[in-house]
This record gives C-alpha cells, sequence and structure tokens, in this order.
C-alpha cells in the first residue's frame, strides 16, 4: 500500500476516535427523536457507514 493511503486511513482513524469520544457524544445525546430513533443513534450509524464508505475509497484507489 502506498504511503499516502496509509496516512489517508490513518487521519480517518484519528478523526473517527476523537468523532467516538464520549465529550462529541454527548453533544449529540438529546431526548428528542429523529425520524423515531434518537439522535446519539443516527449520530453513531452514519458516522459508521461514513468511515466504511471513505476507506473502501482509499483502499480501492490503492487497487486501480
Amino acid at each position: 500500500m502506498k504511503k499516502r493511503h496509509q496516512q489517508k486511513l490513518i487521519v480517518l482513524s484519528i478523526g473517527l476516535l476523537i468523532a467516538f469520544n464520549i465529550p462529541i457524544l454527548l453533544l449529540f445525546d438529546s431526548s428528542a427523536p429523529l425520524f423515531g430513533f434518537p439522535v446519539i443513534y443516527i449520530y453513531i450509524f452514519s458516522l459508521w457507514i461514513i468511515s466504511i464508505l471513505v476507506s473502501l475509497l482509499v483502499v480501492n484507489r490503492y487497487y486501480e
């Protein structure tokens, strides 16, 4: 794997570490539901899906 792809994945990992940190998670902890789901669940699962898509994009560019 090229060095720049490794660096992109490391930056993604550090960003996710910050995004899943407790003080940031508590910003989205509200009792008001959004589309019938708690806001924190939508935040966690949307970050999870976005991280998968970004890592897939980085890895697929490596294999081209």
